[in-house]
């Protein structure tokens, strides 16, 4: 699976807006997440998982981060995210579909912040942008 031309403008026009609330979508996205299911919050034993807690908006502000990554290597995005594909894989060993209830959080999060620009092409586009993404974390587990 690769994005079109016009995709890719997309998601590198959005991801602007998004990088200046990068912080509080990561962590809105994520509260999210661990309400509407509870069980990804067993990777997180050693969290503080109220909403707002200092180790959830550091968390959110990573999973943004490793988004923009991939934003900015959008022709590489395997290579852009290798290292966290491992460390997924490897190390924390994350159920792989947790990704892709996260990428629906982030998907419902950046709807919420900018439903303007969250036309039903920018849903498509971001839609297999992070289905790529998800793909990539999820490949070293092959």
């Amino acid at each position: 699976m690769s994005l079109t031309k016009a995709e890719r403008t997309i998601i590198m026009s959005m991801w602007s807006k998004i990088a200046t609330q990068a912080d509080g979508i990561g962590t809105e996205a994520l509260e999210r997440l661990f309400a509407s299911y509870p069980q990804t919050k067993t990777y997180f034993p050693h969290f503080d998982l109220h909403p707002g807690s200092a180790q959830l908006r550091a968390h959110g502000s990573k999973v943004v981060a490793a988004v923009g990554d991939a934003v900015k290597s959008i022709d590489n995005i395997a290579g852009a995210l290798s290292k966290l594909s491992e460390l997924h894989a490897y190390i924390l060993r994350v159920d792989p579909v947790n990704f892709k209830l996260l990428s629906h959080c982030l998907l419902v999060t950046v709807a919420s912040h900018f439903p303007a620009d969250f036309t039903a092409d920018a849903h498509a586009a971001w839609d297999k942008f992070l289905s790529i993404v998800s793909s990539v974390l999820t490949e070293k587990y092959r």
